[in-house]
Protein backbone atom coordinates (compact mmCIF):
# COMPACT_ATOMS: atom_id res chain seq x y z
CA UNK A 1 0.00 0.00 0.00
CA UNK A 2 1.26 3.57 -1.00
CA UNK A 3 2.29 5.59 1.71
CA UNK A 4 2.46 9.32 2.56
CA UNK A 5 4.70 11.20 4.66
CA UNK A 6 3.45 13.97 7.46
CA UNK A 7 5.02 15.67 9.73
CA UNK A 8 3.57 15.68 13.50
CA UNK A 9 4.51 17.53 16.67
CA UNK A 10 4.28 15.31 20.07
CA UNK A 11 5.07 16.39 23.94
CA UNK A 12 8.55 15.16 24.62
CA UNK A 13 7.47 13.32 27.76
CA UNK A 14 4.90 11.66 25.14
CA UNK A 15 8.49 11.46 22.49
CA UNK A 16 10.52 9.87 25.42
CA UNK A 17 8.34 7.09 26.25
CA UNK A 18 7.88 6.42 22.11
CA UNK A 19 11.95 5.76 21.77
CA UNK A 20 11.34 3.79 25.32
CA UNK A 21 9.47 1.22 22.78
CA UNK A 22 11.57 1.45 20.19
CA UNK A 23 14.72 0.45 22.49
CA UNK A 24 13.01 -2.22 23.86
CA UNK A 25 12.33 -3.59 20.02
CA UNK A 26 8.44 -3.02 20.67
CA UNK A 27 8.48 -1.10 17.08
CA UNK A 28 11.34 -0.97 14.61
CA UNK A 29 11.34 2.92 14.74
CA UNK A 30 8.82 5.56 15.15
CA UNK A 31 7.44 5.86 11.73
CA UNK A 32 5.92 2.25 12.74
CA UNK A 33 5.01 3.26 16.18
CA UNK A 34 2.93 5.90 15.32
CA UNK A 35 0.80 3.91 12.14
CA UNK A 36 0.20 1.08 14.11
CA UNK A 37 -0.75 3.43 17.23
CA UNK A 38 -2.93 5.33 14.40
CA UNK A 39 -4.74 2.35 12.85
CA UNK A 40 -5.60 1.48 16.47
CA UNK A 41 -7.15 4.68 17.42
CA UNK A 42 -9.14 4.64 14.36
CA UNK A 43 -9.64 1.19 14.40
CA UNK A 44 -11.50 2.20 18.81
CA UNK A 45 -13.58 4.83 16.69
CA UNK A 46 -14.92 2.80 14.38
CA UNK A 47 -15.82 -0.04 17.13
CA UNK A 48 -17.35 2.66 19.66
CA UNK A 49 -19.05 4.46 16.79
CA UNK A 50 -21.09 1.00 15.75
CA UNK A 51 -21.40 0.54 19.48
CA UNK A 52 -22.80 4.01 19.91
CA UNK A 53 -25.46 3.55 16.71
CA UNK A 54 -26.80 -0.23 17.78
CA UNK A 55 -27.35 1.53 21.34
CA UNK A 56 -30.13 3.69 19.70
CA UNK A 57 -31.80 0.32 18.64
CA UNK A 58 -35.00 -0.70 20.08
CA UNK A 59 -34.62 -4.16 21.36
CA UNK A 60 -38.71 -4.68 21.30
CA UNK A 61 -38.69 -3.50 17.43
CA UNK A 62 -36.09 -4.89 16.37
CA UNK A 63 -37.09 -8.33 17.69
CA UNK A 64 -40.03 -7.76 15.94
CA UNK A 65 -38.77 -7.07 12.73
CA UNK A 66 -37.16 -10.18 13.06
CA UNK A 67 -40.35 -12.09 14.08
CA UNK A 68 -42.15 -10.62 11.38
CA UNK A 69 -43.28 -13.58 9.35
CA UNK A 70 -41.88 -16.15 11.44
CA UNK A 71 -45.30 -17.53 12.72
CA UNK A 72 -46.55 -18.05 8.59
CA UNK A 73 -43.27 -20.07 8.14
CA UNK A 74 -43.39 -22.02 11.51
CA UNK A 75 -46.87 -23.47 9.59
CA UNK A 76 -44.92 -24.79 7.20
CA UNK A 77 -42.12 -26.26 8.72
CA UNK A 78 -42.19 -30.13 9.44
CA UNK A 79 -43.18 -30.94 13.14
CA UNK A 80 -40.31 -32.80 14.90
Amino acid sequence: MPKSKIAVTVETELLERLDQLIASNHFPNRSQAVEAALAEKLERLRRNRLAQECAKLDPEEERAWAEEGLDADLQRWPRY
